[in-house]
């Protein structure tokens, strides 16, 4: 990772399922703090190669036990890295079990330094997750599903192989975040789903990407004013329903 150049450095680590059993997931949690003091001494112990600076996050591991979570946690917390990852959740187990294991973890994490959360999630997750004291998120929804014909809008979510869509000539989204979303009607990209058309997956995928960065922007906005709480449960509301 330091030769590729990466910004952030992930420590190595593994990810149990979500169902994994006590003792598996002690093992796996020991043998990835034992990964993470070596990766974090030889993250020091070289230079950056291309004159700018080089960060290290260590992963929480511990499946769905708070005890292995809390050890975790406390162990990362520990090294004073520059951000800190929550990994192995949104694999398996149950969503409310994913929320607990946040927010015993970020109970321990620093809060001043970033807090991101590993492969989550749908619209409401996130939201859910920021509520928790989480800063940072990657995922392949937006594009996986998208490409499989699923857009997340601010008022729900479309399913655009559905014959509904076929005679719908307004736009995808008409306050969309993206140009597409005006770009392009419903019934096209519909018909270009159903044609098997490369382009369906394109204009799916920047219209997710586009709606995942407009709904953390303006998380980020209700929480500076003040709202951020009875924003999110009115917009939990709303993205998650069927359109």
């Amino acid at each position: 990772q330091r030769i590729i150049g990466a910004d952030i450095t992930m420590a190595f680590d593994e990810c149990p399922p979500g169902t994994a059993e006590y003792d598996y997931a002690r093992k796996s949690l020991d043998l990835t703090l034992r990964w993470l003091d070596r990766g974090w001494n030889h993250f020091n112990e070289t230079e950056e190669k291309y004159g700018y600076r080089q960060s290290f996050f260590p992963i929480v591991q511990g499946c769905v036990y708070p005890d292995l979570r809390r050890k975790a946690a406390e162990y990362v917390a520990e090294k004073g890295a520059d951000g800190n990852a929550i990994g192995g959740l949104a694999v398996g187990e149950p969503t409310d079990k994913m929320y607990e294991m946040i927010e015993i973890v970020n109970e321990i994490l620093p809060t001043d330094k970033p807090r991101y959360l590993m492969g989550v999630g749908t619209p409401a997750n996130i939201l859910e997750a920021i509520e928790r004291g989480v800063d940072m998120f990657d995922c392949v929804m937006p594009t996986r599903n998208g490409r499989n014909g699923m857009l997340f809008t601010k008022n729900g979510i479309m399913n655009m192989r559905n014959k509904k869509w076929a005679t719908d000539f307004s736009p995808i989204e008409e306050d969309g975040a993206s140009y597409v979303d005006t770009a392009y009607s419903r019934a096209y990209l519909r018909h270009l789903f159903i044609s098997q058309e490369l382009l369906a997956l394109q204009i799916a995928s920047i219209h997710n990407l586009a709606f995942y960065l407009w709904l953390v922007k303006e998380a980020r906005k209700q929480i500076l004013e003040g709202n951020f709480i009875p924003w999110k449960k009115s917009m939990i509301k709303r993205v998650t329903q069927r359109l």
